[in-house]
């Protein structure tokens, strides 16, 4: 009834699987996407900044299962097809900003390792990004000389290309070893040293662990630390622009990590960290690159433990007077998310059922009435106004589908009327309590 959308069955095997497992899929997110408008066109904003050589810094803020992750994959997915590069990782007790122990470049090694590209959006493109851009300099050194592979003076061309990229990269802070090790990997790839070539990759995802190591392997008296990892996102960013690509979108996830953090001096070294790569975006000392984290509003709010409790962060990051739910200011740093609507719930569940349908081959018998009478159920109960997320309502719903599938003789009023659809009625409140389902029309 509701398959309207051709879906691919291994996009809607993932999708539906995702959901139901409480996670967010990587892909087929635009086949569910609604909702978010404003926000999707506030980030979208900073995507064209960063393309024009700006940078931006922004926190996603909502509870757990609210769409802070959906959101952020919603904007990776979309940024890759404008020709961005993509780094993301999830924080963790392994994983920070610093820490005594190398979390700081734990979290960077798990960036670095991440890199997706439209054509490889699973991730580990860095050693793509780097043939590619070889390949795209020799190409246009062919164009633009008229000579032919193989000849002598076409190698000089490339080289005076390379060398040009590289010395843009070499002005920037550690950019002289970077580039140094650009050329490395160039001069590698031209001889088909593959060894070589993974002596240089393994340098830029920082797994060398000390100087010596790095100097015997390569010749470089560096290595990229737990302290300034993140002055060689900003390397990247700059190269990745001179190699082709639009950008850098670094997407971090999970900061209720640093929040979780017991010792109130390495949070605090955390935090600080934080402001570090905050003001030097906003004071313009990075280009082309952006940077989203996701975090709870507790993790974020909690003047002891969260982010607020950095009071330089509090000062640049907390709410205006003006700034309420309904209208949020966002153009500000962080980005609140309100809840979705009951309305855009229910065309959420309208395509989730004819992805549904579409995946297992069969004809739904679920109508309109019956998604507006579960989401009610969903709604109704105490507490939800103010409690229920997206990602609960999805995963029952996506439960629901499946028993109706598998009991073909099962009628949807029986499920309604069961003991825990029953208890959930029992619990209800009534519509004045702010639901939405008052003005709830179809």
């Amino acid at each position: 009834m509701f398959n309207n959308q051709k879906v691919p069955k291994r996009i809607s095997q993932t999708v539906l699987n995702s959901l139901k497992g409480g996670v967010v899929p990587r892909t087929g997110l635009p086949y569910i996407a609604v909702g978010r408008k404003n926000e999707i066109e506030a980030l979208l904003h900073d995507v064209d900044v960063i393309g024009e050589g700006g940078a931006s810094f922004r926190f996603i803020t909502g509870r757990y299962g609210s769409g802070k992750t959906f959101l952020m994959q919603t904007i990776r997915n979309y940024v890759m097809d404008k020709g961005f590069i993509v780094a993301d990782a999830d924080l963790s007790p392994e994983r920070r900003l610093t820490g005594t122990k190398g979390q700081g470049l734990a979290t960077y090694r798990e960036l670095i390792g991440n890199l997706s590209t439209k054509t490889k959006p699973e991730g580990g493109a860095l050693t793509l990004i780097l043939d590619r851009w070889i390949n795209a300099v020799q190409n246009e050194a062919i164009q633009e000389s008229g000579l032919l592979p193989g000849d002598p003076a076409l190698s000089r061309v490339t080289e005076r290309k390379i060398y040009k990229v590289t010395s843009e990269v070499s002005e920037l802070v550690h950019g002289f070893e970077f580039a140094r090790l650009l050329t490395a990997y160039y001069q590698a790839y031209i001889e088909g040293d593959d060894d070589k070539k993974g002596r240089v990759v393994r340098w830029f995802r920082a797994e060398y662990t000390t100087k010596s190591e790095a100097k015997e392997a390569l010749g470089v008296n560096l290595i990229i630390s737990d302290d300034d990892w993140y002055d060689y996102l900003k390397l990247f960013a700059v190269f990745f622009r001179l190699a082709g690509y639009t950008g850098l979108l670094v997407v971090i996830d999970e900061l209720v990590n640093i929040y979780k953090i017991p010792n109130t001096v390495t949070r605090q070294y955390n935090y600080e960290k934080m402001l570090t790569m905050y003001n030097d975006i906003l004071q313009g000392k990075a280009r082309y690159i952006g940077v989203i984290m996701g975090v709870t509003p507790q993790a974020l709010e909690d003047k002891r433990r969260g982010v607020y409790s950095y009071e330089a962060l509090r000062s640049r990051l907390a709410e205006g007077r003006f700034s309420r739910p309904g209208a949020r200011d966002l153009l500000a740093p962080v980005i609140r998310l309100e809840p979705l609507i009951p309305a855009e719930m229910l065309v959420l569940c309208e395509k989730l059922a004819g992805m549904h349908e579409g995946l297992y081959g069969y004809e739904s018998t679920i109508t309109e009435e019956d998604i507006v009478d579960f989401l009610k159920v969903e709604y109704d109960r105490i507490g939800a106004d103010a409690n229920i997320t997206p990602r609960e309502v999805i995963r029952d719903f996506i439960e629901l589908l499946d028993i109706l599938y598998q009991n073909p003789g099962t009628n949807i009023r029986e499920l309604f009327s069961s003991e825990d659809f029953e208890f959930a009625k029992s619990d209800a409140v009534s519509d004045d309590a702010g639901t939405g389902f008052t003005e709830f029309k179809i």
